[in-house]
């Protein structure tokens, strides 16, 4: 047994995952069976079903790895059923499995592999389609293995939930939770990525502030909620017209941001300064309309239908040397409160 043992430390030691573990078991296993077909199965108890991870078949019959059975109809069920490891009597006792008929099992043996609170999570098992005498200390290192497996899969649980949960930190971190779309942060994260991408490519920076004129109003006639399912539909709205390179937020309250890549800045615009003419003025005037456009309608709000003339947006075209996201968003502002002020003097 002390060559097994050395073998399993061996593989405890240098595996960081359960597939790197379950292959040199599974070898160990049949060294130490004799038998031809090793394997670790994982259950689902709520429909029923027994599902063949990982197998090592070194003669005629075969255990397919991804074969999935009705548990009730397995081997590995009866065997636990009955308190039994294991049985070179299989057509026997169990005569009447369709599985073990057909695979031509003779000799069986497997263990469970049980969750920390004693909850089923899979069989170790092994079979033969020859008579093969089980030792007492052949279920003692199947019982062991068993138990070593288990350890490793509760751990690859645990990572997997923590890693879920992280991203999903991370999600929320990131994300407005009215809206869904990115927060303050994230556009700040994005827009500065955006800016040294341009610098590389010598493209300018589309910024444009998007901010919801009588949204204060909405909120006082119609209820908070009202002025919530606003923010949500012109999100929904603004967030619908976007390209695939494009990226929109918001920034707080009534204020939305976006973000873009723009056409190349021409010779001779000063570094960090706003684009005035050109292919990159003309593309931050046409996304000017394109957004306003977007705010512009009619909102189904609190059993009202309210027609909405569009906020006032501000896109400024920017060249990317030497400019920082808070002072790409400060100019974008400055453009739209000159928005606004004209909208005012025309209402």
């Amino acid at each position: 047994m002390d060559p097994i043992l050395s073998q399993l430390s061996l593989s405890l030691k240098t595996a960081r995952t359960i597939d790197q573990l379950i292959r040199p078991v599974l070898e160990m296993l049949g060294n130490i069976t004799g038998m031809e077909s090793t394997y670790l199965t994982s259950i689902e108890l709520g429909p029923g079903v027994q599902h063949v991870r990982y197998a090592r078949n070194s003669g005629d019959m075969q255990i397919p790895e991804g074969l999935s059975v009705p548990w009730e109809d397995t081997l590995c069920k009866r065997s636990l059923d009955m308190g039994i490891l294991s049985t070179d009597q299989v057509s026997t006792l169990w005569g009447d499995s369709d599985a073990a008929r057909q695979l031509g099992i003779k000799t069986y043996i497997s263990a469970p592999v049980r969750s920390g609170d004693g909850g089923l999570l899979g069989t170790l098992c092994a079979a033969s389609a020859r008579s093969v005498t089980i030792s007492g200390e052949t279920e003692t290192l199947l019982q062991l293995f068993a138990n070593i497996v288990a350890n490793f899969i509760e751990r690859e649980m645990l990572l997997d939930e923590l890693q879920h949960a992280n991203a999903r930190l991370a999600a929320h971190a990131l994300a407005d939770p009215l809206t869904g779309l990115p927060n303050r942060r994230a556009l700040f994260d994005e827009l500065e990525r955006l800016l040294a991408q341009a610098v590389r490519t010598g493209s300018s920076v589309l910024v444009g502030v998007i901010d919801l004129d009588g949204f204060k109003q909405i909120n006082d006639r119609h209820g908070h909620q009202a002025g919530d399912d606003f923010l949500q539909a012109v999100a929904q709205r603004l967030q619908s017209g976007l390209r695939a390179t494009e990226m929109l937020g918001r920034m707080g309250g009534d204020e939305f941001l976006f973000i873009g890549p723009g056409p190349a800045w021409p010779k001779g615009a000063l570094p960090g300064a706003l684009i005035t003419e050109g292919e990159p003025a003309s593309a931050a005037h046409a996304l000017q309309q394109r957004l306003s456009a977007l705010t512009t309608g009619d909102y189904p709000l609190a059993g009202h239908r309210i027609a909405y003339g569009g906020g006032s947006v501000g896109v400024v075209a920017l060249a990317p040397f030497g400019l920082h996201s808070a002072d790409a968003i400060h100019l974008a502002d400055s453009e739209m409160y000159v928005v606004k002020q004209a909208r005012k003097r025309h209402a």
